[in-house]
């Protein structure tokens, strides 16, 4: 039994992953509307570095849950048959096409057509990215994770985290955009999560073998979902409360309210890893 932290690589891999994606779509929709501001696009462009510095700590996080990090391309050499190939594929991919977009904008090096087309194969690359790391986990024989609850606990984590760290993004950049449409994304992805712990939570009573009982696999299951959802609800409210005032959150609130979610998600993660549990000699649920 444990909280899931002793597969902190993981966590930081899968939950930085997403965020990054989410916030790839986000930055990206605004770049696209900025069309007629070249400048306001450059700043925007400029601004997703972040982005990419996060998606490589996840990867040097990820190499960490390696035997030997030296070994980390070995992952790969089973792409089309292995999730977990197909997710670092994916992943590495990503990181690639979406890097590689950012290189040649800031170097003003990209046809404006072709940059916008290379944007939105980056962002579709992304929520490949998510989908794969779901795929990865649909384990028969682990009977808790190898359920619905795993892919919407993965595609949330990139529609509550993504959305704030754009916000924090494009205020640096100093660029308008419909704050209050992404915000509300972020608030039903809020709604939802709340919902799906509660079901999840009840569902996990019902799995068992003969001498595990999945309820009882994390101590203070309980209070851990209570503060993570206490997080997530502080970091929005970091972006939101001002939106609601209209006024225009400060950089320092967006990067205490991406950091506040991060952290809940962070949590939530460590939970889901630490629900681990094999079929062994029997499983019900």
């Amino acid at each position: 039994m444990g909280n899931g932290w002793h597969e902190w690589p993981l966590v930081l891999f899968t939950v930085l992953g997403q965020c990054v994606a989410g916030g790839l779509l986000v930055t990206g929709f605004a770049w696209m509307a900025a069309k007629d501001d070249k400048a306001g696009q450059m700043r925007i462009a400029r601004s997703m570095f972040f982005l990419w510095v996060l998606m490589g700590v996840g990867f040097i996080a990820s190499m960490m849950h390696l035997g030997s990090p030296l070994r980390a391309f070995n992952s790969l050499n089973r792409v089309g048959a292995s999730a977990l190939s197909n997710e670092i594929a994916a992943g590495s991919l990503f990181f690639a096409v979406g890097g590689f977009w950012w290189l040649l904008t800031v170097l003003n090096k990209m046809p404006a057509t072709l940059s916008k087309v290379w944007l939105a194969i980056s962002m579709v690359l992304g929520v490949l990215f998510v989908l794969a790391m779901t795929r990865v986990y649909q384990i028969d024989t682990v009977p808790t994770w190898h359920n619905a609850y795993t892919t919407w606990g993965f595609f949330l984590t990139m529609l509550l985290g993504g959305p704030v760290l754009a916000a924090l993004l494009l205020r640096l950049a100093g660029c308008a955009f419909n704050a209050t449409r992404f915000a509300t994304i972020s608030i039903i992805a809020l709604l939802i999560c709340i919902a799906l712990i509660i079901l999840q939570s009840a569902a996990l009573g019902d799995i068992h073998s003969s001498v595990q009982q999945a309820s009882a696999l994390v101590a203070d299951y309980g209070l851990l979902q209570a503060l993570r959802l206490l997080l997530i609800v502080l970091g929005l409210g970091c972006w939101i409360c001002p939106l609601v005032l209209r006024k225009q959150p400060h950089a320092l609130a967006l990067l205490a309210g991406f950091v506040l979610v991060g952290a809940g998600e962070v949590i939530g993660r460590g939970l889901f890893y630490g629900l681990h549990m094999t079929v062994g000699m029997a499983v019900a649920g």
